[in-house]
């Protein structure tokens, strides 16, 4: 039988694992390195200890399953979104990786703009406006600040292509990482010259393109040496994490859909062709597949809200403490409503602006009844995003569940009675990035026919159905939430000194 190996390299960790052809995970390990901040607002990271974490990892996972090097038949990476990496020719980084939440390219985003006469105009030709945190602003910056550095990189890549090229020798791009500069035509997966050359963007300093399925190249000696793996090992080009994440939810066939309760929250949905939202932050981005894209809308803060009750309310309980304590409170919460927009929001109003809060608090409230509150609004905030993805004529009947909120059963059916739809748990919701990775490598090397069949491989381990007489509750309730977004948007401006 084949096994394969898949790397989600987070934000603080790698997370590995070790899977057959089937899906079956076999083995997993968690490998993690710092992040710096060597400005306020900036964060980097420096290659060599992610490297150092996916060699760790590999050998971890390897010992743990009892399999000799030469039973792996091969291995992807998943690196995190928006990242950027500058390499020399021979995949040499020229300085510290910048990462996804690096906001440093502010200005030059801003001014990229006002180029173009507005987002509207953005929106219509790129499909979206961009932010300090992506990476066309991110490369107009390295080019204006550090132009030493900015001659000397002969490629800009992401954390997935910088592991390809210290896997294999050979410096690449996929697709999602391209897509995510803004400057990729999703339908033909080819590079815009025509908004390359609006934006002076680099076309010249970009690796070749190479699909996400495809086998980029092969383990060297020396990277065998440190990974323990044997040399001439496929390694398939992989994808972002998002991407991969979607790919281990199993959601892959044009329509289906899943949701990712982590840090962060977000509803994914594969199409054939790019869909854009503007109005509620919901963009398309290449999916792993050979065509057609995902339709992502992220809320900014899930998992954050619970860990920000256990630590400032709750006292800093585990989450299975926070779930029974959640549960002895009845749906709705008593009327009190949560606003998890804890550090702005994306999707499904972009507003970086907006905070969160409750309200109708009570002297009738306990912390029972907050922490159902804090489960509940994520749940309706996604519901909210939902409605704008069956507006753009993608309704998400059934979501795969995946992430490590997924593993509360509460919050699951809390979703369900929500949304009013069936919601689906993946065996090991939270290494679905990392297996649907490891999957994609069975792809790239023919143990899979394509990524439609990795929709049968992921299991199902668990349904929640939506219950009808809490459905209604909860229909009440996003009423009013929906509300509550402009009163607390014109509060975040007027107290956002008084924040800092």
């Amino acid at each position: 039988m084949a096994f394969f190996i898949g790397h989600d390299l987070g934000t603080g960790a790698d997370k590995a694992v070790l899977v057959d052809a089937r899906g079956r995970l076999l083995a997993e390990h968690v490998a993690s390195y710092p992040l710096h901040h060597p400005e306020p607002g900036w964060a980097e990271q420096d290659a060599e200890d992610w490297w150092r974490a996916v060699c760790a990892a590999t050998r971890a996972v390897l010992a743990k399953a009892g399999l000799a090097p030469s039973e792996v038949a091969g291995l992807a990476f998943a690196g995190q979104m928006l990242s950027l990496a500058a390499l020399r020719a021979d995949g040499s980084p020229t300085r510290r990786p910048i990462v996804w939440m690096d906001g440093r390219a502010g200005a030059q985003a801003r001014r990229l703009v006002r180029r173009f006469g507005g987002e509207r105009i953005l929106f219509l030709l790129a499909g979206g406006a961009p932010t300090g945190k992506d990476l066309v602003a991110k490369i107009a910056w390295l080019a204006e600040h550090e132009p030493d550095v900015y001659r000397e990189t002969a490629f800009f890549t992401d954390a997935t292509g910088y592991l390809v090229a210290r896997a294999t020798g050979e410096v690449r791009i996929d697709p999602t990482a391209a897509g995510a500069t803004g400057m990729l035509d999703l339908k033909t997966r080819r590079w815009s010259r025509l908004l390359a050359g609006l934006t002076s963007f680099p076309l010249d300093k970009m690796p070749p393109l190479v699909a996400s399925t495809a086998v980029a190249g092969h383990v060297t000696a020396r990277a065998a040496e440190e990974l323990g793996l044997a040399a001439g090992t496929p390694v398939a080009m992989g994808m972002a994490d998002v991407p991969s994440a979607a790919v281990g939810s199993g959601a892959v066939l044009s329509g289906d859909a899943h949701v990712y309760l982590g840090t962060s929250a977000w509803i994914g949905v594969a199409v054939d062709k790019p869909r854009h939202v503007p109005r509620a932050g919901i963009a398309s981005v290449p999916s792993a597949a050979p065509t057609g894209c995902l339709v992502v809308g992220e809320s900014e803060t899930a998992g954050a809200c619970r860990a920000w009750f256990a630590a400032a309310i709750g006292t800093g309980a585990e989450d299975a403490s926070l779930d029974a304590l959640a549960a002895r409170a009845e749906p709705g919460s008593r009327g009190l409503l949560f606003l998890p927009w804890m550090f702005g929001e994306r999707s499904p109003v972009p507003d970086h602006r907006v905070r969160g809060a409750f309200v109708n608090l009570s002297l009738e409230h306990e912390r029972r009844h907050l922490m159902r509150a804090v489960y509940e609004g994520v749940a309706l905030n996604l519901r909210w995003i939902l409605e704008a993805c069956a507006g753009a004529g993608e309704p998400c009947p059934t979501l795969r569940a995946i992430g490590g909120g997924a593993q509360s059963d509460l919050w699951l059916q809390i979703l369900a009675d929500v949304t009013e739809r069936p919601i689906e748990r993946v065996a090991e919701p939270h290494r679905a990035g990392a297996i649907g990775c490891a999957l994609v490598a069975a792809v790239a090397t023919g143990a899979l026919r394509d990524i439609a069949a990795i929709r049968d491989t992921v299991r199902i381990e668990r349904r929640f159905v939506p219950e009808r007489a809490h459905a209604a509750v909860y229909r009440e309730a996003f009423a009013v939430f929906r509300e509550l977004h402009g009163p607390l948007s014109r509060a975040g401006r007027l107290l956002e000194g008084r924040a800092r």
